[in-house]
């Protein structure tokens, strides 16, 4: 298992060097006063590529006072004079070869980069020491020795240079220990790093054992090590638990340690998809050297050591102006926010790559700001440890994600999780009725039981869709939890991974406590464990944070001129073509009248999509379109809008015949075919831009009334992607109505749209509609027509069936509800439909909806039912548009 495929420079997907300035208390190590001995002489090469400025390279192996030879590499550009230096570390299991590119690019700066290969790695000799300070950390100071004697480097006084340090996971560690044990440091950058190495492999007290067997098999083996280290990890791999004494010695080894001493301006990058080192960690730094009163800013990538995006070059570009401002003293560098988080928007339909965009805050929200409470559900639960821990459940899979794809998995929707049946408890919150972006670490308190003396726990949140069918681990991250005394009972409050997840409105939010993990050592013995909760999950939020808006393309602007200009050519084309038919006086202040309207099938001539359909609408009604699916709706409307020419049979609106670019169109609004949004435009931005690609007059839109109809609100000034779906629907039809036509025609306005949105919408239609105006709507939601409209139109293969007000049409005399003790059987309805004096039998739930000729009566239908041996039980006239309308296209739908 290689470490350095998530931790390599632009080759592969490079590690971000790291910057800074400051200088803190004066601390040297008690090795510190050893003389750095040159083992052979320099050599020294200009390297040059594609015609960029030459880098002078100059490779030397130094001796350290216990004779351990570490190899290097010294970089300086073609510019003459002084310049501030930079220390680059390299990742756990490389060398100083991987973060060559960055080191030239520094050095072309204005720079002077020097970059080693750590104890053990490389050409490096020693024992590997994770850092320790007696030895890699002490290794530091005598590198900066080196530096303060080169002419190129400046020098704040004698023996002190002007320095930074950078690199990524192990290589960042050193830059903050470093910091902390020498005060010549000045400023840092440490990426995806630890702070505090024995919360990393044993967090909450439950060892982390494939991420700590993967470190010391990258290191070559347990022999590679320092000789308390080995002991220590074959000590704790063989128990599973982690004991005092090993604690201990990671702590030594950890910037925490020497937390107060760290006083230089600091730049964190951490990664989000990291199960080895967690946001958590850089939290921790952040309070640590802003309590000491440095400059700290924090930024959260993509990419961790799970694999995933790490922003090579933006991380690179904000370093190297952090070091501009800290360590150049150029007070114009723009080093970015305070805190700034890279969220995931979707996949590049060309690359298959996951889409990022920026979120940003003035200030630092931590893990645990702006809490909501979500109530979770679900009763006291029993699941096993089996014996072995055996099989274990699945989350990450540490060391297998460098490639990025499991890594976006999650971030795209897509989980890899895997809880064993018996070996979990799960609660689950009721549906989201808005969306949430957690921003942190939630917590929750349960008690817990187990049959040992104590139980292991690994915690998660899921985000689960409807209906179950979707369940994403935020990240794949758990929370192992250790509790001790577990035997008679014990409350427990649970720090979940801290992520960056938006979680959908209609989603639900799962709790779910296991007894294993494959990253992690559970108890070998098997146990029982039972769990209840003892309060609600609480959720962090940082409302603070904002999405910057990305930038426009081009065809943004040019686009809606060009449409503007097409549609122009368009109408005059159409203009030329046809000569209109005269207006006709007696229907100017009719809506819509249609007369024998027909179209064919496209290359039939007997075969009808609309044949013969006549129907008239008036002000202030609000027609609703029924039909089942080919009845010839969507063609209907298609021609009302002169999208397509009937063949047969007249359009005419307020008495102008409706052709491709009348002008009497200008009075209709139309959401037929849905609407297209510009999403990092706000909803008021996206109608207004709309408009001005129909090259009509601003004034002309009232843009505020349409808006007040639609009832979006303070919504108006968000980004479009920020909207629910219902708010789509209203802003799309917000744009049907902009210049308030006097005729709008809404084709399934509900589509995809919850209970609460769908009377939102009813809402929209009437108010509209109470203008005097005229609205038709198309929808397959008859419950919801019934609501809200006045009068209906029922087509059927393409004719009419019926027309007129709803109530008309609901409550016709013509149509009764035969209520059957049990049901009826379909070769005795078709004896019933075929019954004198009868048009329809349709059979329900309840028993039959009979619709009756002119003529027929109730009375001869239940004579005949009962000789056909019906169990009649009720007859009585059917009051719901549903079975209305299933009884007058005969059950067609």
């Amino acid at each position: 298992m290689d470490l350095r495929a998530p931790l390599r420079g632009r080759q592969g997907q490079g590690a971000p060097a790291l910057r800074g300035v400051l200088k803190g208390p004066r601390r040297l190590l008690a090795a510190a006063a050893a003389v750095v001995v040159l083992a052979g002489a320099g050599t020294w090469t200009a390297v040059a590529s594609d015609g960029t400025p030459p880098v002078h390279r100059s490779d030397r192996v130094m001796t350290m006072a216990d004779g351990t030879r570490i190899d290097t590499s010294y970089f300086t550009g073609a510019a003459s004079g002084r310049r501030p230096a930079v220390l680059l570390g390299h990742g756990f299991g490389g060398t100083k070869d991987d973060v060559r590119d960055e080191a030239e690019d520094l050095a072309r700066a204005g720079y002077a980069v020097l970059t080693w290969s750590a104890r053990g790695f490389g050409h490096s000799t020693g024992k590997i020491g994770l850092n320790d300070p007696r030895r890699e950390v002490a290794d530091v100071s005598r590198l900066i020795d080196w530096l303060a004697k080169q002419p190129q480097v400046r020098l704040d006084k004698p023996g002190d240079p002007r320095v930074g340090m950078a690199g990524g996971s192990y290589g960042g560690a050193i830059s903050l220990l470093a910091a902390g044990y020498d005060h010549r440091v000045d400023a840092i950058a440490p990426a995806i790093t630890y702070w505090n190495l024995a919360d990393a492999l044993f967090p909450n007290g439950v060892f982390k054992k494939l991420w700590a067997g993967i470190f010391f098999n990258t290191g070559g083996g347990c022999a590679r090590f320092e000789a308390d280290l080995c002991r220590m990890y074959d000590r704790v791999a063989e128990s599973g638990t982690p004991d005092a004494a090993a604690r201990r010695l990671l702590e030594e080894r950890s910037p925490s340690a020497v937390a107060d001493r760290i006083k230089v301006p600091t730049l964190l990058v951490q990664g989000q998809t990291d199960s080895l080192f967690t946001l958590a960690q850089a939290d921790a730094a952040q309070k640590a050297v802003r309590a000491g009163g440095a400059p700290v800013d924090v930024d959260w990538i993509a990419g961790g050591h799970d694999g995933g995006d790490l922003e090579s070059a933006r991380v690179e570009g904000r370093v190297t102006a952090w070091f501009d401002r800290y360590l150049k003293g150029d007070r114009s560098a723009d080093t970015g926010p305070a805190f700034r988080i890279t969220r995931t928007g979707g996949v590049n339909s060309t690359t298959g790559a996951a889409q990022l965009r920026g979120a940003s805050a003035t200030g630092y929200p931590g893990l645990h700001g702006h809490r909501r409470t979500i109530a979770l559900t679900g009763r006291e639960q029993h699941f096993a440890n089996p014996a072995g821990a055996s099989p274990p459940g699945l989350s990450a899979l540490p060391g297998l994600g460098g490639s990025g794809s499991l890594a976006q998995l999650s971030a795209l929707g897509v989980g890899v999780s895997l809880d064993f049946p018996g070996q979990y408890a799960k609660f689950d919150s009721a549906p989201l009725a808005t969306g949430l972006t957690v921003t942190g670490s939630p917590t929750v308190t349960v008690r817990v039981t187990s049959t040992g003396d104590d139980a292991v726990l690994f915690g998660k949140v899921y985000d689960v869709g409807p209906g179950g069918r979707q369940q994403v681990l935020p990240s794949q991250l758990v929370a192992p939890l250790r509790v001790t005394g577990a035997r008679a009972g014990k409350d427990v409050t649970i720090t979940l991974p801290a992520i960056d997840h938006e979680v959908q409105k209609g989603h639900r939010l799962r709790l779910v406590l296991a007894s294993t993990d494959l990253g992690y050592a559970s108890p070998a013995a098997p146990a029982t464990y039972t769990v209840s909760l003892r309060g609600a999950l609480s959720v962090p939020t940082a409302p603070a944070v904002t999405t910057a808006a990305a930038p426009l393309p081009a065809w943004v602007w040019w686009l809606p001129a060009a449409g503007a200009a097409l549609a122009l050519a368009l109408l005059l084309t159409a203009r030329r073509r046809t000569t209109a038919p005269a207006p006709d006086a007696e229907l100017a202040e009719v809506p819509l009248q249609i007369t024998d309207l027909s179209k064919r099938y496209a290359g039939s001539t007997d075969r009808y999509a609309v044949r013969e359909l006549s129907f008239r609408v008036e002000k202030g009604q609000v027609l609703g379109l029924l039909g089942p699916n080919g009845a010839g709706k969507t063609t209907t409307l298609r021609m009302l809008m002169g999208l397509i020419k009937p063949d047969g049979g007249e359009i005419r609106v307020f008495g102008h015949a409706i052709r491709p670019g009348a002008p009497v169109l200008s009075r209709v609004g139309a959401f037929v075919e849905g609407a297209g949004f510009l999403p990092h435009l706000s909803g008021r931005e996206n109608l207004e831009l709309y408009w001005r690609a129909t090259g009509r007059p601003p004034e002309d839109a009232h843009l505020d009334e349409a808006l007040e109809i639609a009832g979006l609100g303070d919504a108006l000034a968000r980004a479009v992607r920020t909207y629910s779906q219902g708010m789509r629907q209203r802003l799309a039809i917000a744009q049907a109505m902009l210049g308030l036509p006097d005729l709008l025609i809404l084709d399934e306005p509900t589509n995809g749209l919850d209970p609460p949105q769908i009377r939102e919408m009813r809402e929209v239609m009437i108010r509209y509609a109470a203008g005097g105006r005229t609205v038709i709507v198309s929808s397959h939601l008859l419950a919801e027509v019934e609501q809200s409209c006045t009068h209906l139109v029922v087509m059927d293969r393409g004719r009419l069936v019926q027309a007129g007000p709803v109530q008309e049409i609901v409550g016709s005399g013509d149509t009764l509800l035969v209520g059957t003790g049990t049901s009826v059987e379909e070769p005795v309805v078709e004896k019933v439909a075929a019954l004198p004096g009868i048009a329809s039998a349709v059979r329900t739930e309840d028993g039959l909806l009979v619709r009756l000729e002119p003529g027929g009566t109730a009375e001869h239908l239940v004579v005949e039912l009962v000789r056909l041996e019906v169990p009649v039980a009720s007859v009585g006239p059917h009051r719901r548009l549903e079975d209305a309308f299933l009884t007058l296209i005969g059950g067609s739908a």
